[in-house]
């Protein structure tokens, strides 16, 4: 009776093992590239104390993002669209003493510039 069930057990065991060989094609959607960047900016930006140097339209925010690559060329710039302008921001601090720091120095050259708290 033992016998019979090993063999039973084997035969079933050897089965299954052979029919799990197959080929998987996943098909994915072209939108969903798309998605992902927009998914990987909107991370990019939260979890860090950025300062916004200035806003207005797209041209003048081009304009004061050179100007601070000029000022503060090993500081990261962006600019990015909250409707309905266009907002030049600086910096990814992890810790709020880093970017208190580095705003007083950027307050000087920029003195409309705002700390801004990361987001959640």
């Amino acid at each position: 009776m033992k016998a019979l069930a090993y063999i039973t057990f084997t035969v079933l065991t050897l089965s299954f093992t052979h029919a799990q060989k197959g080929k998987v094609n996943i098909e994915q959607d072209e939108r969903i590239t798309e998605l992902l960047e927009v998914y990987k900016s909107a991370i990019e930006n939260s979890g860090y104390y950025r300062i916004q140097v200035g806003f207005g339209t797209y041209a003048r925010a081009q304009r004061i993002k050179s100007e601070v690559d000029v000022d503060f060329p090993g500081l990261y710039s962006k600019i990015d669209f909250d409707s309905p302008t266009y907002r030049v921001r600086v910096g990814r601090f992890k810790t709020k003493i880093e970017a208190e720091r580095k705003f007083n120095e950027v307050r000087k050259k920029y003195p409309q510039a705002m700390l801004l708290k990361p987001s959640k």
